[in-house]
C-alpha cells in the first residue's frame, strides 16, 4: 500500500506539469493511498503537499474524473470510486496497475485474450483482405527477426503488432479500437510470457499456423491457433518469476 505521507511528485518523464500530477495522483489512488469513498485532502493541503498549484490540481483531479477514478460533489468533496468504477481500458489506469498489481493485470489481460481473440481470429478469416494478411505475414517476418538477434530487440514490439493487425483484419473497428487500448496490457503479459527459455522460439510456429489459417480462410483452425498461443503464453506466465522490468531489459539488450 502507498504512503498516505509521501510527498512530491515522482520523478517521471512528462511533457506538461499536468501530466505529471495525474501521474502522480492516479498511482496513488491505485496504490491504495485512499480506499474507495475516501474523501482527498482539501484542496490547498493536497496542492501543497505535491508541489502544485490549485488550479493545476483541479485539471488533474478533472482528467482523473474522465476516467472514472474520483467524483466530485459540491458537499462531500472530491472521493475515490470503487475500482468497479474506473476505465479499465484507459491506458493510464492500465500502466498504473501494471506498476501497483501486476499479477492481477496478468490475470485479467488472460481471460480477455482467451475471450476476444479466438473470436477476433475467427472473423479475420472469413473478412480479412489482402492487405490484412500482408500485415499479419510482416509482423511475423517482423518477430522471426527479432527472434533471430541475440538481444531479441524488438520482439515484444512485433508480437503486439501482430496481435493488433489480427484484431483489425476481421474489419470491427471496436475490436481494432480494443486493440489499441490494450497495448500496455499486452505488452506487460509478453515480457513476462518470453522470459522462459525456449518461449520465443517454440510461439513462432503458432503464429505462422494463425496467418496460415486466415490466409486459407479456414475459421476453425484460426481460432483453435490463436487460443494455443493464449494457453501457451499462460503457461509460461505461470513458470515465470521476477518482474516484467527484467523482461523487458533482456528484450531490449544490444
Amino acid at each position: 500500500m502507498a504512503s498516505r505521507g509521501r510527498t512530491g511528485i515522482v520523478e517521471q518523464h512528462f511533457p506538461t506539469a499536468h501530466q505529471r500530477v495525474v501521474d502522480e495522483l492516479g498511482r496513488r489512488i491505485v496504490g491504495g493511498a485512499w480506499e474507495p469513498g475516501d474523501a482527498l485532502p482539501v484542496e490547498d493541503a493536497l496542492a501543497a503537499g505535491i508541489g502544485v498549484s490549485r488550479g493545476l490540481l483541479r485539471e488533474a483531479v478533472k482528467a482523473l474524473v474522465a476516467k472514472g477514478m474520483l467524483r466530485v460533489r459540491p458537499r462531500t468533496g472530491t472521493r475515490v470510486l470503487p475500482p468497479e468504477h474506473w476505465n479499465h481500458l484507459d491506458r493510464d489506469v492500465l500502466r498504473w496497475k501494471q506498476a501497483g498489481d501486476s499479477a492481477a493485470l496478468l490475470r485479467d489481460t488472460g481471460e480477455l485474450r482467451r475471450i476476444v481473440e479466438p473470436e477476433a481470429a475467427r472473423l479475420a478469416a472469413d473478412r480479412a483482405g489482402p492487405d490484412d494478411v500482408r500485415a499479419l505475414y510482416a509482423s511475423l517476418a517482423a518477430m522471426e527477426a527479432a527472434a533471430a538477434n541475440p538481444g531479441r530487440k524488438g520482439y515484444v514490439e512485433a508480437d503486439i503488432a501482430f496481435h493488433r493487425a489480427l484484431l483489425d483484419a476481421g474489419g470491427n473497428r471496436l475490436l481494432g479500437s480494443l486493440g489499441r487500448a490494450v497495448g500496455i496490457a499486452l505488452e506487460h503479459s509478453f515480457l513476462v510470457s518470453i522470459r522462459t527459455p525456449g518461449a520465443v522460439e517454440a510461439s513462432l510456429p503458432g503464429h505462422r499456423a494463425v496467418v496460415q489459417a486466415v490466409e486459407a480462410r479456414d475459421p476453425a483452425a484460426a481460432a483453435a491457433a490463436v487460443l494455443a498461443i493464449v494457453e501457451a503464453a499462460e503457461r509460461e506466465i505461470a513458470r515465470s518469476s521476477g518482474t516484467p522490468g527484467d523482461a523487458a531489459d533482456a528484450a531490449d539488450a544490444v
